[in-house]
């Protein structure tokens, strides 16, 4: 039976692979084929299978569905208001040039927080352009550390769907997520970002496009501090939310009414509905947008957000297969038996699926996946099933290259050849996945 489960799990993974990679079939239905095919092969019924797809699917999308289209309208808003441009403007405005790739690095770690990684990418990537116009330097001194901080926020901090989905399949408290993830994502940021560019610099040198602007645009930009104001609106309820319901704290000395209040503010669907609102009157309504164009840029919106979240329940559905055909329990036992730790495990799975197929999102939502059946049963606490969460998001980034779209978005907007970009971006991701398991790994063995 062993042996059975263990075929099935094997040739289920490497089915996937061969319908992403060489068939080129879209991963959502490439992991829905498999779930079937797994179980088939782990003996389930065929009726069961069916119920089992539709099982992970909807205990995932429960969640995961309303965060990442809160999200996808809240990222939305803050990109057609010119908010995003406003915030780096302002954060260049007051480090400087000499500071410029650090302030890329910080613009790009804050903006990510809502905005799609791509999305912040291309609006972000000309003032990296005007940087190195105006110093003479090589682009890949700002564009490095403005791509680092966007990767890491994409992969490590919530409410950006790929943590989303990994802490939603792990059973991670978020808040706890978000703690480590910028424990992990800030030491992170300044080796790959700042430091790393900095020591590329002095073997590559790449000219900045010309790119126009818009001339009228800077009139309209909001105000950094309210874009500060409101990103961190979110954040800061589901931290104060996670802090009063751990034992760092004494909750029952609080009055009733105040852990009620945390409690339903402090949850993710509450919290982003706030900043939806905060952003939807102080971007676009107090700024004389009409309800029509703000209707539209939610519709926008949403485009985005569908196959993250129908990939995402697919990789639940996958996740629910593993776990009812009992392969999960029976791998779990296995390495259990070898002492194999679930955060490693999760590193090296996410690390395999990331090299292999190429995105990111598939190689968390798989590793996730995998993984989430060791800790059926086992006592982990939240905090430690939290850092899994980076463990699993740090393999996912690692080695990016040809068969990752972000490998050709990069090299398409600063210019570089297929060499240059594995000598940048390729190492650079490679950075951060190793930083990133670094400090979960030690964060662990002092919790």
């Amino acid at each position: 039976m062993e042996i059975q489960l263990l075929l099935a799990v094997g040739l289920g993974i490497a089915l996937l692979l061969f319908l992403i990679l060489k068939l080129k079939i879209q991963a959502f239905l490439s992991l829905l084929i498999v779930c079937i095919f797994v179980g088939i092969l782990a003996g389930m019924p065929a009726a069961e299978i069916m119920e089992t797809m539709k099982e992970g699917m909807g205990s995932t999308l429960g969640f995961v569905a309303t965060v990442v289209g809160l999200g996808a309208l809240f990222g939305g808003i803050l990109e057609q208001s010119g908010g995003a441009k406003a915030l780096a403007s302002f954060i260049l405005k007051k480090t400087g040039e000499k500071n410029a790739p650090w302030a890329m690095m910080i613009t790009g770690f804050i903006v990510a927080i809502p905005v799609f990684f791509d999305v912040a990418f291309i609006i972000l990537v000309p003032i990296t352009y005007a940087l190195s116009k105006k110093t003479g330097k090589s682009l890949v001194l700002y564009a490095i550390p403005l791509l680092a901080g966007l990767a890491i926020t994409h992969c490590f901090i919530p409410p950006t769907p790929g943590p989303i989905a990994v802490a939603d399949i792990l059973g991670a408290d978020l808040g706890w997520v978000i703690l480590f993830g910028f424990t992990a994502g800030i030491p992170a940021a300044i080796l790959s970002g700042p430091l790393f560019a900095k020591l590329l610099t002095k073997t590559l040198y790449v000219e900045p496009k010309t790119f126009t602007e818009d001339e009228t645009f800077e009139d309209q930009m909001p105000s950094a501090k309210m874009i500060t104001t409101i990103i961190f609106v979110p954040i800061f309820l589901i931290v104060l939310n996670t802090l009063i319901a751990s034992p760092l704290i004494d909750a029952s000395s609080f009055p009733y009414w105040i852990n009620y209040m945390v409690n339903l503010l402090g949850h993710p669907f509450s919290a982003l509905i706030i900043a939806n609102l905060l952003a939807w009157y102080f971007l676009g309504v107090k700024r004389g947008v009409n309800k029509e164009k703000l209707l539209k840029i939610a519709a926008k919106s949403f485009e985005s957000a569908g196959i993250i979240i129908l990939l995402t329940g697919a990789g639940g559905a996958f996740k629910q297969i593993l776990i009812n055909t009992g392969a999960g329990e029976m791998i779990a036992n296995n390495l259990n038996e070898s002492f194999m730790n679930p955060l490693f495990f999760g590193f090296i799975v996410a690390a395999l699926v990331r090299v292999l197929q190429g995105s990111s999102t598939v190689a968390m939502i798989t590793a996730a996946g995998i993984t989430a059946p060791l800790l059926e049963g086992a006592n982990y606490a939240e905090s430690q099933i939290s850092l899994i969460v980076i463990a699993v998001a740090s393999g996912a980034l690692i080695l990016s290259h040809v068969n990752d779209s972000g490998f050709w978005l990069v090299g398409q907007y600063i210019g570089l050849t297929e060499k240059q970009t594995f000598k940048s971006w390729t190492v650079m991701t490679t950075i951060i996945s190793l930083v990133g398991l670094g400090v979960s790994s030690l964060i662990w063995y002092f919790i």
